[in-house]
């Protein structure tokens, strides 16, 4: 998939397009619905598909102490939209000056000029130009004057649920994950790189890794079953999110236990993602060291039974 951070790096020859226009956070299934249509519809006339998105968020920009926390951030969103087959992403940086334009304006210049469309694809909650003043039905009349087609998708709905980014925030806040997987079409996940401390730039000897401070979502305090991606191995753990009350000032903390471990090498720009499976119990203060002790080793054999028994589904088809 060729990404291009701008218009000037759209390539001359890149045209005619299908297109789609969203922030797809999360890149979830409905998103995948759109973009499936969009590849299809684009393979059909051996032309290119596109995906156009914005950086910042425009909520980030416009009204910063509003805007919700991300599923995904720039560049995991990236990957997973390659992941959709699509040709291209253009990311468009969300400027002042971007954030004035009129809807008719943004269209004939990005839509048209820039992408030379044939074909827009949107769901029926699409909103673009100044103040959102854009809809379904401008873009479908604004496409009749520049010539192209506008498809109109209805939402996605799973398990009852309209599949959209604000719904699987909220769902995650929660750490209701399997609901929210299902709206996603695939594990809720955060990348990031080890915390400075203990094992940083050597080899790492204990079973513990903590992530670097991280701004975008995370499920609320509490431990999790998860796994661990660090470079490119793959490690079971349990992971707390939270304060570590038991002992004693408070000290906010993504840390995982790995269950698998064994010395790795680990240096402060290793990657690391962590991948969410299941919920276990809320963080709690515990009377003693020990106690909480006793509670690890419980919290590691739920683990273990439950990804026992995910692997055997996964093994059983």
């Amino acid at each position: 998939m060729e990404v291009f951070r701008n218009l000037g790096e759209i390539p001359p020859l890149l045209g005619p397009t299908v297109v789609s226009i969203g922030n797809f956070d999360g890149v979830h299934l409905g998103h995948q619905f759109i973009l499936d249509r969009v590849r299809q519809s684009a393979a059909a006339r051996s032309l290119r598909s596109v995906a156009v998105t914005f950086d910042p968020h425009p909520l980030r920009f416009l009204r910063p102490e509003t805007c919700p926390r991300l599923i995904t951030p720039l560049e995991t969103r990236l990957e997973l939209l390659a992941g959709t087959g699509i040709d291209a992403v253009l990311v468009l940086p969300f400027t002042a000056e971007l954030s004035r334009m009129r809807a008719a304006e943004f269209v004939t210049a990005m839509v048209h000029d820039a992408l030379h469309a044939v074909e827009v694809h949107e769901g029926t909650n699409f909103r673009f130009g100044y103040r959102a003043e854009g809809g379904t039905a401008e873009l479908t009349e604004l496409g009749q004057r520049l010539g192209f087609e506008v498809v109109i998708h209805d939402a996605c709905q799973t398990r009852g649920l309209i599949c959209s980014s604000s719904k699987i925030r909220e769902l995650l806040s929660r750490g209701e994950l399997r609901t929210a997987r299902a709206l996603l079409g695939h594990g809720f996940f955060v990348d990031s790189t080890p915390a400075h401390g203990r094992g940083i730039g050597s080899t790492l000897t204990v079973p513990t890794i903590n992530l670097a401070p991280y701004p975008e979502l995370l499920p609320p305090n509490g431990v999790y079953v998860t796994q661990l991606r660090v470079g490119g191995e793959w490690f079971d753990a349990v992971t707390n999110i939270g304060t570590r009350p038991t002992f004693g000032p408070d000290s906010f903390a993504v840390e995982s236990h790995l269950l698998n471990f064994r010395p790795i090498a680990l240096e402060e720009q290793t990657p690391l993602r962590l991948l969410f499976l299941r919920h276990l119990r809320e963080e709690r203060r515990w009377p003693s060291p020990e106690a909480l002790k006793e509670q690890i080793m419980r919290d590691v054999a739920q683990a273990r039974r439950y990804l026992y028994l995910m692997r055997l589904l996964k093994a059983a088809g």
